[in-house]
């Protein structure tokens, strides 16, 4: 089975931490591409022992502007 999930990336420390926004399971890297990959192995572990769901819902994503 696969499965899609919505990942948000976040720069702390010098590294990019990569989290995804379904399950809340984080994971880091150097590069964009690394936490990414990081992230998919993070999800992997989780799932041999959690049970996946047939479906999360659908999450959208968007930046909003505000006057502060």
């Amino acid at each position: 089975m696969t499965l899609r999930f919505t990942a948000s990336f976040q720069e702390e420390d010098g590294l990019i931490v990569a989290t995804c926004l379904e399950t809340g399971v984080a994971s880091q890297g150097r590069t964009l591409d690394e936490a990414l990959q990081n992230l998919r192995e993070a999800l992997e572990l989780y799932f041999e022992s959690e049970p996946a769901p047939p479906k999360y819902p659908q999450i959208f994503v968007t930046s909003i502007e505000v006057a502060v």
